[in-house]
């Protein structure tokens, strides 16, 4: 039987620990493509949000043994959204000062059109992004407990956006059937999501 998937505390308990790669590895799953998108929204290039999120992670990597984590806090995203926005920040005033051809002529003024913040948290991009991050991993948490046809009828409907009529010719299914299918599976991946956000929260 399969070990149960590292709950959000358990998993900020174990990165402590810089020898165990399983929880590294979860962590950059879940966390680095939170990072990089966010980003390559805010303007970077690929190699420049890539280098970027490389930086964010030595960051938490250096600071993992102290990470003592406290609700009363403020969340662990809530902090990692203001260490990548600081990231940011200093890394679009480093390219201010020092002009370098770019390719394009208006990407300055797209990075200074990006809107200022408030300091009282992750904004709703960070937000959306964690969100995508948090359901693929709930995906491929569940994925396994569905017949094939069931995740098909799902996946046809919810993700492809094809309608039940379509999907269910494919899958020999009738369209009612697809939509219990489509059901059964979108409740159990709000089961997964919310589960994994009250074990970080």
């Amino acid at each position: 039987m399969a070990e149960p998937p590292l709950t959000r505390v358990t998993l900020l308990t174990r990165i402590r620990d810089g020898r165990d790669a399983d929880a590294w590895r979860e962590f950059v799953q879940v966390y680095g493509p939170v990072v990089y998108r966010f980003a390559r929204n805010r303007g970077l290039q690929d190699a420049d949000a890539a280098d970027l999120m490389q930086d964010v992670l030595r960051s938490v990597a250096r600071h993992a043994d102290r990470l003592d984590y406290d609700p009363k806090k403020g969340t662990f995203r809530g902090w990692l959204y203001t260490v990548t926005r600081n990231k940011i920040y200093n890394f679009l005033s480093a390219q201010k000062n020092r002009p370098r051809g770019s390719g394009d002529a208006d990407a300055h003024e797209r990075l200074d059109a990006t809107p200022a913040r408030d300091e009282d948290g992750p904004d709703e991009e960070w937000e959306r992004e964690y969100q995508r991050r948090l359901s693929a991993r709930a995906m491929d948490r569940v994925k396994g407990e569905f017949q094939p046809a069931t995740w098909q009828a799902f996946w046809g409907t919810a993700v492809d956006g094809k309608p039940a009529a379509e999907v269910g010719a494919a899958l020999k299914m009738s369209p009612g059937a697809v939509y219990v299918a489509k059901s059964r599976v979108l409740a159990r991946l709000r089961d997964e999501v919310r589960k994994m956000m009250d074990a970080e929260e």
